[in-house]
């Protein structure tokens, strides 16, 4: 049954505040984890204020982001996405051909460089060469001096975040506040570093990124300055993501999705081409790469069957990418068939 309340809209995007949470104020989790129910049963993104990630990293990493792209082609190619599926995507590598919400057809209108957590060169990942665990590829610092440092550190402040909501996520879900934590001994996360150049010259049914839904289990995405994400209401409208001062907004990907059996739904989103150039840090935080999305059972009733057969995060995210971009974006579509 939904938990939707006249009081609280669907067609706007809700504010969560952090900080009596973060703080250990008593009744805090409990409250913050209603809100998210009702905000991933309902809406499918959030904002959160008060998050504790300072201003000033976030800034920074934006300013990495700058100095990045706006080096010579030859320069960011030198980091060209190798096997592991990191490094530099040029633009006009990925069409969602798997979105459900929209037939995409044309190019996406961004470029992007790829990142994922730091692990030594002795972790078993590392050595059995598995995707998506590194080792990441960075210029030097002669090139980009300060780059890898701060955006590690932005990372590691996002990553830390992560690790805090799962406790309210569990909440959400009826569940134990640690119910997560063993599935996230090694996250699996990746970070999608993007430029969408400002005011291109756009095609019919084409975008900065085209609609589709994210992969994974939840995205934290601290707010650009300049504005183009949009995303679709449950009736169907495109809103945009409205600023919300020093706000990261977060969403539920389709592994979540599957997880919760449809009770955490994954939103449609979109960012349309921007007036002036615009960048974007989406975090997707994901679990250990072997964890599985068996519906819960709090999510599982007679009325609601398991709906989703089990598949494990690496392999969701290795079909994803497979099939959404071409080989310049480490995927396997065909650009005929698109």
């Amino acid at each position: 049954m939904s938990l939707q309340s006249a009081t609280l809209p669907t067609e706007e995007i809700p504010i969560l505040d952090m900080g009596p949470y973060l703080a250990g104020e008593a009744g805090a989790l409990e409250s913050l984890a209603s809100q998210l129910r009702h905000a991933q049963e309902n809406v499918g993104f959030y904002f959160i204020v008060n998050h504790g990630v300072p201003r000033g990293l976030i800034h920074q990493a934006y300013e990495e982001l700058r100095r990045f792209f706006a080096l010579p082609e030859d320069e960011k190619r030198k980091l060209k996405i190798n096997a592991q599926r990191i490094g530099y995507v040029p633009a006009k590598s990925s069409v969602y051909v798997t979105s459900t919400v929209n037939q995409n057809t044309k190019p996406d209108l961004n470029e992007v460089i790829l990142k994922v957590r730091e692990r030594r060169d002795d972790h078993p990942a590392i050595i059995a060469g598995r995707s998506f665990h590194g080792p990441n590829q960075w210029p030097d610092d002669e090139t980009l001096p300060g780059f890898r440092a701060n955006l590690t550190a932005y990372y590691d402040a996002i990553e830390g975040l992560g690790y805090k909501m799962l406790a309210v996520y569990a909440r959400a879900l009826d569940l134990p506040a640690n119910y997560f934590d063993p599935f996230f001994t090694d996250p699996m996360w990746t970070t999608r570093n993007a430029f969408y150049p400002g005011s291109p010259v756009a095609e019919d049914n084409q975008f900065g990124i085209s609609p589709h839904r994210d992969h994974g289990f939840i995205t934290f995405l601290p707010l650009s300055e300049e504005p183009g994400l949009q995303i679709q209401t449950p009736h169907g409208d495109w809103i945009p993501a409205e600023q919300v001062e020093d706000a990261i907004i977060v969403n539920t990907g389709e592994f979540m999705n599957r997880w919760t059996n449809g009770r955490f739904i994954a939103t449609p989103h979109r960012v349309v081409p921007p007036r002036h150039d615009r960048y974007s840090i989406a975090f997707f935080f994901n679990p250990t790469w072997d964890t599985e999305a068996v519906p819960l059972d709090t999510c599982v009733s007679a009325d609601n069957p398991p709906r989703f057969d089990p598949i494990n995060i690496h392999d969701y995210l290795d079909w994803y990418i497979n099939e959404n971009f071409n080989k310049d974006g480490g995927g396997k579509r065909d650009e005929a068939e698109a």
